[in-house]
């Protein structure tokens, strides 16, 4: 039978059936829901029972019904560790509030009165029997005797029976009947870096480099110079420091200065054209060092409190040895040439794509090879240019077994692309992923990406909001002054417990080359050092900024996770408001906290906008509201407070401040 005795449907988040597992993060909340009923009018409860990966029985979370007339219950569940977890849903009947809500009614009209008061006193006696707990099971005696006492009246027996006592034992042993369970679903925690974290990209060649006033020759940064630049990235709070390419570049078709098709003898190409004479993928570019200066260069990010991601581009520069020695990896023409890559209009004349269907076998094993090699220099994180340019099967099968031998390697997918091929690579095991977070800019765009990445897809997608790349300079960030950058800043920091930066953001850097949404003089073609120090020290610098709001983050669990995000409303059609929550459980004696955050953001970087807002209370789990019905609320950047409640005025200046990041006091 498909159907148990009560029938359970739709559980989520079960990701094709079960076949994929659900991502999950230690400590991180993960929603849980599913359409539950019966026949029949008994009132009906349901539970989420959570296992730990020895299959042991972790947790029970009794679902709330999610809407009147809908069948549907929902709520959390928290695994605590990594490894492979698993859920099931359970529905039954719950006699003592069935028993409860008949004799209420019954018993008010006079109806079976001294049955209803046999059956309370019953079902109560029968739960002191079964309860284990001493001070519970003497409760519910105390309250099944009260119920079969004559010499009381109707409303006292009644009212003892359903005493404050009563009901918090009945919520820590419920009474239940013809319990229904699911079949158990899958869900892989994986480590923290997996699903929070804040990345910084920048290009070790430029970190150093010098360019002779004379000759106007450049010498490029090296990962010795390159590491002088890790303090600074870990003293903003960032905890992954991700690297371009670092191998050969190659010289045949090499773009010049902003994409050009000629490249002066002097002019470095793009780090993502990989391969020449010097080596391929699993050499390290000349210019830059050797393995033991890169070694170095990881254990000195380790020693800063960040982790080294590295650039995982499976394409080759036209004369990259495999063009040479296995030809069948690529796709030939119908004239003998090796296929370049195109993205219409885009054509990349320096890069030759790799092709799956000649031999699949031996250039997959030859990659996994080569992600070996730098997993034994210590790289645990690498980001994946292009994945969806390549089978999905193919990484499903590297992830798969990468992870099997070292569980802590994190892959994030650089896939700007149609949502079916982003999705399956969430399922084909990719830890994230980055998104269309880059492009939502209005209230209503990123209100419903907002809940769409924390509600909808968050089972199979983790997104990781980059708020520019080398590749994407937004028209918002390219028009929208200081105030676009910082407002930018604001929403990817603390709407997704993942969030990237590339150098050059925090200088406000926006000039984009004519006719295309990427930076004039583009780094990827050229050397661009940066005075960082200087900038800062003139306060034209947004890494002030950026620290603060890290240091919100790491101050905040309710941030970190993903799943729990709730919409507010706003009178205002540029002001976005949302709030985070998480009940950080009780350990080593210190009680349970609620962190609760309310995020204000002005998404006009062009004026100043004010208005009311209406909050859902509930959403906030609030212990208890001032008898004017207010609370207290803590701006942490800029350390005003205010009494808020249900309905708020707010008045944000984009160009002085244009959000409230608010903390409820508790």
């Amino acid at each position: 039978m498909r159907f148990g005795r009560i029938p359970i449907t739709d559980v989520q988040p079960v990701i094709e059936g079960g076949r994929f597992p659900a991502k999950g993060v230690p400590n991180g909340e993960i929603r849980v829901a599913a359409t539950v009923f019966r026949d029949g009018h008994d009132v009906l409860g349901v539970t989420a029972v959570l296992y730990d990966p020895a299959g042991d029985e972790a947790a029970r979370t009794r679902l709330r019904s999610l809407g009147s007339g809908n069948d549907r219950w929902g709520g959390t569940v928290t695994p605590t560790a990594e490894g492979r977890w698993s859920f099931v849903i359970e529905g039954w009947t719950d006699d003592y509030e069935t028993w409860h809500h008949n004799a209420a009614i019954k018993i008010s009209a006079g109806v079976d009165v001294e049955v209803m008061f046999a059956e309370g006193a019953a079902l109560l006696s029968a739960a002191a029997k079964n309860t284990a707990a001493a001070v519970d099971a003497k409760t519910f005696k105390a309250a099944a005797k009260s119920l079969a006492d004559t010499s009381l009246n109707a409303t006292d027996r009644l009212a003892a029976g359903s005493n404050a006592a009563v009901r918090a034992a009945v919520v820590r042993h419920p009474l239940r009947s013809l319990v229904t369970r699911s079949v158990p679903y899958p869900i892989l925690v994986e480590r923290d870096a997996a699903g929070r974290g804040a990345w910084y990209e920048f290009f070790p060649r430029s970190e150093g480099a010098v360019r002779d006033p004379d000759t106007g020759a450049w010498t490029s940064g090296t990962f010795t110079t390159a590491a002088r630049r890790l303090p600074a990235v870990a003293a903003m709070g960032f905890d992954v420091a991700y690297l371009p390419p670092i191998h050969p570049i190659g010289t045949v078709h090499r773009k010049g200065p902003n994409n050009s098709l000629v490249a002066g003898p002097g002019d470095p190409g793009s780090p993502w054209a990989i391969g020449s004479a010097a080596g391929g993928h699993d050499t390290i570019h000349p210019d830059l060092g050797t393995f033991a200066d890169f070694d170095t260069f990881v254990e000195r990010a380790r020693d800063c409190g960040l982790e080294v991601a590295l650039d995982l581009a499976l394409q080759c520069a036209p004369d990259h040895p495999w063009a040479v020695t296995h030809p069948e990896w690529f796709t030939t023409r119908v004239d003998g040439t090796i296929a370049y890559a195109e993205n219409p209009p885009k054509k990349y004349q320096d890069i030759y794509p790799l092709n799956f269907d000649n031999d699949p076998e031996g250039l997959s094993r030859e990659i996994l090879r080569i992600v070996r090699l730098w997993i034994d220099h210590g790289v645990r994180i690498f980001r994946v240019d292009n994945p969806h340019t390549k089978p999905v099967w193919f990484w499903e099968w590297l992830i798969g077994t990468v992870n099997a031998e070292h569980p802590d390697v994190v892959f994030l997918a650089e896939a700007f692309t149609r949502p079916a091929m982003m999705a399956a690579l969430g399922r084909a095991g990719f830890q994230q992923s980055y998104s269309y977070f880059t492009w939502r800019n209005t209230k209503d765009e990123l209100a419903e990406y907002l809940h769409h990445v924390s509600h909808v897809s968050a089972g199979y997608f983790r997104p990781n909001f980059f708020v520019n790349t080398p590749d994407i300079l937004t028209e918002y960030l390219q028009y929208g002054g200081p105030a676009a950058f910082k407002i930018r800043a604001i929403l990817a920091a603390t709407s997704s417990p993942l969030w990237g930066v590339y150098a050059g953001y925090e200088l406000f850097e926006h000039v984009a080359r004519p006719g295309a949404e990427e930076y004039l003089d583009n780094e990827k073609y050229e050397y661009r050092p940066r005075d960082f120090a200087a900038a800062e020290a003139d306060g034209k610098s947004l890494a002030p900024y950026l620290t603060r709001l890290n240091a919100i983050r790491r101050a905040h669990p309710a941030l970190l996770d993903l799943q729990n995000l709730s919409l507010h409303e706003s009178s205002d059609p540029a002001t976005l408001v949302y709030s985070k929550h998480k009940v950080i459980p009780a350990t080593d004696g210190r009680p349970a906290v609620k962190d609760t955050i309310i995020v204000v953001v002005n998404v006009d970087p062009h004026s100043a906008r004010e208005g009311r807002v209406t909050l859902d209370l509930d959403a906030l789990d609030l212990d208890a509201l001032a008898p004017d019905g207010t609370f207290v609320v803590d701006d942490l950047l800029t350390g005003a407070s205010w009494n808020w409640g249900k309905s708020n005025y707010f008045r944000l200046d984009a160009r002085l401040e244009p959000a409230h990041i608010l903390h409820v006091r508790r």
